[in-house]
């Protein structure tokens, strides 16, 4: 065996064989670590040697392929499902990523908790907590079956032997930054142990068909730590988001090719683990104020899913001779072109003023549709006037002033009307797309001048 060194970037795994202040690639700086790399002494003529010897692969026709309901293994938890497309498919390989104690191994053992009581062998490999703390852990979150095998191990090799011998239906990794191969040079979680490790796993998965789920750390900016290619190799990459001194969190998928990635999974943390928020849009208008100028209601849709927010916005008189403007939880630069729009179409002097814009209860949400509702939330401010509390609107806004049609206009009112509210602000070319209701009023919108009539 020959060794020699390579350097390699951090964030995106790319490969150079000198060191460089900024990654090529990804254009990040000091991101260039220096590993060893192992390569083999055999020849080309030795490598096309074993290709011919090897035994061959025969292709096969999509009629040939059988596809049956057993495909997919239902997690029992309705949310997490939805984000997956229906349920995990067998021999699928899932990365799951969060910032610390945000959640990631509580739902991955109510998980297995549940999995494994529908009869399915699973097998919980963890590197960073012994098995008294899983158990810890575990207690508090139910009960657990015979079926659920735990392991407390970090070498590859051995974890390989375990996955071979006892063939489990699924493996949950914890964390992959955690394990090393020891064929690879470099310490646990640099960028050759991850890659290493992580296709080792997946070709387990996918010649076993094990579904394996694979716990990732994440950097300062949020991202998954480790080289870039990971991301590529999995099927499946879900995010955790969400403050962790707060009660809820929201599970989102980025990639996922069993599925939509628009779709997204409401939990609130308590004692007994994370509980399925199944009205997240009541749970995020909870302790709404009540006659507070500068606040109204939104429809945005999450994949197939209405979900309603309450948007704030708060206008004051500045003390310096610059404004200021912030958005929590939408676009900063979106916010700043309503404001001109609203001072150049509706004659709105906004220019000496501070803004404020919050999408309450910690969403984030760059979608289209919440334009008309920060435009009313910072004119409501600014002049000081409550918007009616049964009242939602929705609608893009354009730069001249006009409101634009969006799309799933049906799913958006019978979301308004389930929970209560009585008038609906649309724009008007979405009102052929509705079925008028007796329960609630659809107010049609041309553009803004339209609109702040309303207010």
């Amino acid at each position: 065996m020959k060794k020699k060194t390579a350097f390699f970037c951090q964030s995106c795994g790319y490969e150079s064989s000198k060191w460089m202040g900024q990654c090529p690639a990804c254009h990040e700086w000091n991101t260039m670590v220096e590993e060893t790399v192992t390569k083999s002494s055999g020849s080309t003529n030795d490598r096309i040697k074993n290709s011919i010897d090897a035994p061959r692969v025969r292709p096969a026709t999509l009629a040939s392929i059988e596809m049956v309901s057993e495909d997919k293994i239902t997690s029992g938890i309705g949310e997490l499902d939805r984000v997956l497309g229906g349920g995990i498919v067998k021999g699928s390989m899932l990365l799951v990523g969060g910032d610390p104690g945000i959640g990631k191994s509580t739902l991955l053992l109510q998980v297995c908790r549940n999995v494994s009581g529908a009869g399915h062998e699973i097998l919980y490999v963890s590197g960073e907590e012994s098995l008294k703390q899983i158990k810890m852990r575990a207690v508090r979150l139910g009960d657990f079956t015979d079926n659920l095998k735990l392991v407390s191990e970090t070498n590859l090799d051995t974890i390989t032997d375990i996955i071979i011998n006892t063939k489990p239906e699924m493996v949950v990794i914890d964390s992959i930054q955690t394990m090393f191969n020891e064929t690879i040079q470099g310490a646990p979680g640099s960028v050759a142990q991850v890659r290493e490790t992580t296709g080792v796993l997946l070709k387990i998965a996918k010649t076993l068909g094990i579904s394996i789920f694979i716990i990732g750390h994440v950097t300062k900016e949020g991202a998954v730590a480790g080289p870039r290619v990971l991301e590529h190799m999995v099927d499946t990459v879900l995010y955790f988001e969400g403050d962790t001194k707060g009660a809820y969190r929201i599970l989102r998928g980025v990639k996922n090719r069993f599925g939509s990635t628009d779709e997204i999974g409401v939990f609130e943390m308590n004692e007994q683990g994370l509980r399925e928020v199944k009205n997240p849009s009541e749970f995020m208008l909870s302790g709404r104020p009540e006659n507070a100028s500068g606040s109204v209601v939104t429809c945005c849709m999450e994949g197939s899913r209405p979900l309603l927010v309450e948007i704030q916005a708060l206008v004051c008189d500045t003390n310096f001779g610059f404004p200021r403007r912030q958005a929590t939880g939408t676009d900063y630069n979106r916010v700043n072109l309503l404001m001109a729009v609203l001072e150049k179409r509706v004659g709105m002097r906004l220019s000496n003023s501070d803004a404020y814009v919050n999408i309450a209860g910690g969403m984030k949400i760059n979608e289209p549709s919440l334009d008309l509702g920060i435009v009313m939330a910072v004119a409501s401010s600014f002049r000081n006037r409550p918007i009616d509390e049964s009242m939602i609107c929705f609608g893009e806004v354009g730069l001249s002033g006009e409101v634009r049609a969006v799309s799933q206009v049906a799913q958006r009112v019978s979301e308004a009307e389930r929970l209560g509210f009585k008038t609906v602000v649309l724009p008007e070319a979405s009102l052929s797309s509705v079925k008028a209701s007796d329960k609630i009023k659809l107010i049609g919108v041309k553009n803004l001048v339209d609109a702040m009539e309303l207010i």
